[in-house]
């Protein structure tokens, strides 16, 4: 167990984070784009939904 505590150590030292700018950046361009893509399918419901109801 201590081995596998070792190890893990090792890798997560040879790891390269991301700076805090880099991370901010990034996490607004997720935001941004599951924000823009909710709206697109959120318009696509409404449009199906509303062709369904028409030609029903």
């Amino acid at each position: 167990m201590i081995k596998f505590f070792k190890s893990v150590n090792e890798t997560m030292a040879k790891v390269s984070w991301p700076s805090w700018k880099q991370n901010r950046r990034d996490t607004g361009v997720v935001i941004t784009s599951s924000i823009l893509f909710a709206a697109y399918l959120g318009l696509l419901d409404l449009l199906f939904s509303y062709l369904v109801q028409l030609f029903l």
